[in-house]
Parts: structure tokens; sequence; C-alpha cells
């Protein structure tokens, strides 16, 4: 994980692998970090796989979900993702998260939806909020294909202050998006 975090997205996949080999229990253990890699190195089908995984191990945090859409997304286009995904949320019930945003973003991509409201919606909200509503948005765009609007809000997700100053795993990821697509962080 901190491979990852440090932008080493190819040697974190490498310790991951290592990890499982060691000790088979940390498949399950550590599958959201290792898919979020297997993301960035356009590994889709292995990391819809290691999402898939967790899901049924963690049925009540929607991330997982978000995220198996997002690669299966790239390898089969949006609507059969979100055909996938509401698949995937009938066979493995995804629990109701305890988050308020990310039930919005759950459902954003569960059924489509408006990412400007949703980053409307939180913009005055807790800082952890508005960053997470400003990161998926911008995700939400990249699934869709549209490139300079996920820009646009991934970069604004690093530069509010909890992207900038938070230890979050998430807030990483945000500043790790934005070095595999090489956008600056100084730019909207």
């Amino acid at each position: 994980m901190l491979l990852f975090r440090q932008g080493d997205v190819m040697g974190s996949v490498a310790e991951f692998d290592k990890a499982i080999e060691l000790d088979s229990r940390q498949k399950a253990c550590r599958s959201l970090a290792k898919g979020l890699s297997l993301y960035y190195l356009d590994r889709f089908e292995e990391g819809a796989e290691q999402f898939r995984l967790d899901v049924a191990q963690n049925p009540n945090d929607t991330e997982e979900s978000i995220w198996c859409f997002l690669c299966e997304a790239q390898l089969y286009g949006v609507e059969e993702a979100r055909n996938r995904f509401l698949e995937a949320s009938l066979l493995l019930t995804v629990g109701r998260d305890s988050r308020p945003v990310m039930r919005q973003v759950y459902s954003m991509f569960k059924d489509g939806g408006n990412p400007q409201e949703l980053v409307d919606t939180f913009s005055s909200s807790r800082d952890g909020e508005y960053f997470y509503a400003s990161l998926y948005a911008g995700l939400y765009h990249e699934a869709l294909g549209e490139k300079e609007a996920a820009k646009k809000f991934i970069v604004a997700a690093c530069q509010s202050s909890y992207g900038q100053r938070s230890d979050d795993y998430m807030a990483s990821l945000a500043k790790v998006h934005c070095i595999c697509r090489h956008w600056s962080l100084t730019q909207a």
C-alpha cells in the first residue's frame, strides 16, 4: 500500500502478489487496495475480479462495487458495466453505506446521474464529503470517456484541503490518478 501511495503502482501489485503467495488469506484482506492498483495498470479484468471478491467479503462498503463498475466500463462499456453492476448488487446484496456521500455516489454509478449535482450537494458539507464527491464525479466522467471533465473534478479533489492534508488512502489515490494520467495538480 505504501508503494501505491508513492506512485509505484506496478511495485504495489508485485508486493500484494508476494503477500498472497506467503499467506492466501491476504487475497481477501487486501483485495480493495490490490484492485485499485490493477485498475491503474489497466488490468481491468483482474481488478474487477478483486473488487467482486471484496464485495463478497465486505458487502457494507459500496466502493468495491463502484470500482468493479469502473473496471468493467473499461472492458465492456458503461451500459454493460451498469447491467453487471445491477447483477452484482442483487447477487452480493451490497449493504447500505453509512456515509451519505457514498450512498449518493453508489446511486449515481448504479442508476446514472449528474456528477455536478453530486459535487454541488456536498460543496458545503464536511471537507471529506466534498473530496469524495469530487473524486467520484471525476471517475464517473472518466468511465464515460469525458477526460477533461474527469480531470477537472479529480484535480479539485486533490486541491481540496482534505485531499491535501488527509492520510486517507483515497486522497493518495486521487494524487496517483493524476500522476498516472500525467495531470498537473496546479491546473484545474
